[in-house]
């Protein structure tokens, strides 16, 4: 018997081509998935004459850029200033023969939903992408990091990435959620408890009573914000949802070579007595609907809480932090969370723009009208059809919601979906940065029914008192 091993070590150990005397390794990549900037990279390395090495495991699509109303008509990036990318993108990945879900596929959405939903993330491998949420495709077993454009150069070229080995964390849930908590309140209590540079220079592996009992869907939002705690990486170690999850979905293995993967998958899981460089624990029991108050996912409190004062902090640069958060976001200290009004909701994002968020925000929402504008943006057009199929856009459009076409959208506000200046959004996305949704827009961070419960009340509500019949 040799000494347990974890997940990471398997699948790092396993993609090891080469290593440096310095540390550095050289790691097979056996997914990488490109969006919108992408494509001027790959114009730029034929130039080189260095072809994209392993097309048929590169997959593009355009997110980021990508407009998410007026797509019907003859010239969906009619107008767009970043139409040049998106159009770049989808030339070069026909031209080089890569798998592409172009503006015009039902299939096209936000890369970290795609990826699950087509059956391309699997567990064991190594999957990168040029976005830092990468981390999100760890939910099924496999190591997932974002990478710059330098690299996303040397994996199109080499299907190979140079790396340093982070250490491991270990982060232990336990117990049962209470109604009305989502997994993007454990994943913000998480951040809370750690900080944002809490998980630097680690992976994390979340595992524990609730983590096993969570959906694939619910896992990704844990795993997506790894990197808001610092995280390199987010990963669960691969079990009977995950494999049920991937059965039958296009790129998943198919006959006897499901058989096989199987097989190698059940081998992946930590084993008993597998040493973590740090633990850490949550009690799954006393996590409450969270919300963000300040300007990074830390600022993040129980909706039942009150925002914070600087002068109770006693570290000097923490408490300037705090001041200047709180100016930012035109808060006073000892204001109650609940009832902060607000003045636009987004329901969208790498985050939680999949179907089950759709259907729990959807619950809160049937029957009551939005008071505030609030948009629904699903992750993938997959997504957008089955909601449409299980009526969510009429639930959406009857309470005044605009419905809209898959993209990243207000997350990051670079594809004309922005908040004006000192506009309040409640939002379903992964950061609340300064300017993150638009110059001067203040970001609060919840989950899909907290959103929908701040659309309908228009300010920041416990949606449990919602679910509870009360206003």
């Amino acid at each position: 018997m040799g000494t347990p091993r974890t997940l990471f070590d398997k699948i790092w150990s396993s993609h090891v081509i080469l290593e440096r005397e310095d540390g550095s390794t050289l790691l097979h990549v056996d997914r990488h998935l490109i969006h919108d900037i992408a494509g001027i990279i790959i114009s730029e390395l034929a130039e080189r004459g260095l072809p994209v090495r392993h097309p048929d495991r590169t997959f593009a699509v355009p997110d980021h850029y990508t407009p998410t109303r007026g797509r019907s008509g003859p010239d969906p990036l009619a107008g767009s200033p970043h139409a040049g990318h998106i159009r770049t993108l989808e030339s070069e990945a026909r031209r080089t023969g890569m798998t592409l879900f172009a503006l015009d596929d039902v299939r096209q959405g936000i890369v970290h939903v795609i990826g699950p939903e087509q059956g391309i993330t699997q567990p064991g491998t190594i999957l990168v992408c040029g976005d830092s949420h990468t981390a999100t495709h760890g939910a099924l077993g496999a190591l997932a990091f974002g990478i710059g454009a330098s690299e996303i150069a040397h994996v199109l070229a080499t299907q190979a990435l140079w790396q340093k080995k982070p250490k491991t964390m270990r982060v232990t849930i336990d117990g049962t959620l209470a109604p009305g908590v989502q997994s993007k309140d454990v994943i913000l209590a998480l951040i809370g408890k750690i900080g944002a540079a809490g998980g630097t220079g680690y992976v994390i592996e979340y595992a524990g009573s609730l983590i096993r009992s969570l959906s694939v869907e619910a896992r990704l939002t844990i795993c997506n914000m790894s990197i808001e705690a610092g995280a390199r990486a987010g990963m669960i170690s691969p079990d009977e949802t995950t494999l049920s999850y991937l059965q039958g979905r296009p790129f998943a293995p198919k006959e006897h070579e499901w058989d096989a993967a199987l097989a190698h998958w059940r081998t992946l899981p930590t084993e008993e007595g597998a040493r973590f460089d740090r633990e850490v624990t949550l009690d799954a029991s006393a996590i409450a609907p969270m919300v963000t108050w300040g300007t990074s996912p830390e600022a993040a409190l129980p909706i039942t809480d009150r925002v914070p004062d600087p002068s109770e902090v006693p570290d000097r640069e923490r408490r300037a932090n705090m001041v200047h958060a709180l100016d930012y976001m035109g808060l006073t200290p000892g204001t109650p969370l609940d009832g902060i009004t607000i003045d636009r909701v987004f329901i969208g994002s790498c985050t939680n723009s999949r179907i089950e968020d759709l259907r729990e925000a959807a619950r809160v929402v049937d029957g009551r009208k939005s008071v505030v504008p609030a948009m629904v943006v699903p992750g993938s057009g997959l997504v957008k059809a089955q909601a449409e199929a299980e009526g969510l856009d009429v639930i959406f459009k009857k309470a005044g919601f605009e419905w809209r076409d898959a993209g990243c959208s207000m997350c990051v506000a670079i594809n004309g979906d922005v908040a004006a200046p000192g506009e309040r959004c409640a939002s379903t996305s992964n950061r609340n940065f300064v300017g993150r949704q638009g110059k001067g827009a203040r970001t609060h961070l919840v989950s899909p029914p907290m959103a929908a419960a701040a659309a309908v009340t228009g300010r920041l509500t416990d949606v449990r008192r919602l679910m509870e019949g009360h206003a």
